[in-house]
């Protein structure tokens, strides 16, 4: 192989493997501080709310250090980072951005990932529920971001150049999404997309029913604005 080409490997190491990992290290140091927030936020909420009702569960929950959990009464909120590191599709509208067009590299970003399970699918370790992401922060080595997700998520955080991803901006980040999941509620699925069981789920029961529960098992979901 040419030194031209072996220079060309190295440079490419160099340069987008260093940024990869400076990304990669600002979004974790902004996850620990997303995680103090978050167990706040927690601590402010359950005050309000236990001393009208100690039935309540209100929980923070650090799983690792790349994930954490908030119980919302009957609903979990999973934060969880996303290992690598990414690029925005080369469609998105960020490209026609100044912010971009300025250097590519504000490009490619860290993810917080943000999933809506129900309370009891871990509880009763009911493997086969399902989560829906609700949200996902993407963070650039600038420490600028977006977000993406559902109601506030979809609109409220577009203006890549100017929004910086403070403490201010993760609590408003997680409140907004703590409204949405208390305000989404579980449907009773369709009585066909429950109408076969097999044997082995019904020796399994044990003390629950383990049959596959989500949110809107058995209707359409994603972009349904009229569900969502």
């Amino acid at each position: 192989m040419a030194n031209t080409e072996l220079d060309q490997i190295a440079q490419t190491l160099c340069t987008k493997s260093t940024l990869k990992q400076d990304i990669f290290k600002n979004t974790v140091e902004q996850f620990q501080e997303m995680k103090k927030v978050a167990s706040t936020v927690v601590e402010n909420i359950k005050a309000k709310v236990c001393a009208k009702d100690d039935r309540i569960i209100i929980e923070y929950t650090e799983k690792s250090k790349y994930e954490f959990h908030i119980t919302l009464a009957g609903d979990i909120l999973v934060f969880n980072l996303h290992s690598n590191v990414f690029k925005f599709d080369e469609n998105h509208s960020i490209w026609r951005t100044n912010y971009l067009k300025e250097d590519e590299n504000r490009g490619y970003t860290g993810i917080i990932n943000i999933y809506n399970f129900l309370a009891d699918s871990f509880r009763f370790n009911r493997i086969n529920d399902s989560g829906y992401l609700v949200g996902r922060v993407f963070i650039n080595a600038e420490n600028h971001f977006i977000t993406e997700g559902k109601r506030k998520m979809s609109f409220l955080y577009t203006e890549f150049d100017k929004l910086i991803f403070d403490t201010q901006h993760m609590e408003d980040i997680i409140e907004n999404i703590m409204i949405h999941v208390l305000d989404f509620d579980l449907y009773a699925p369709l009585y066909e997309s429950v109408s076969e069981v097999s044997v082995h789920q019904i020796k399994t029961t044990g003390d629950t029913i383990q049959l596959k529960t989500g949110k809107r098992m058995g209707f359409q979901f994603g972009t349904d604005s009229k569900i969502i």
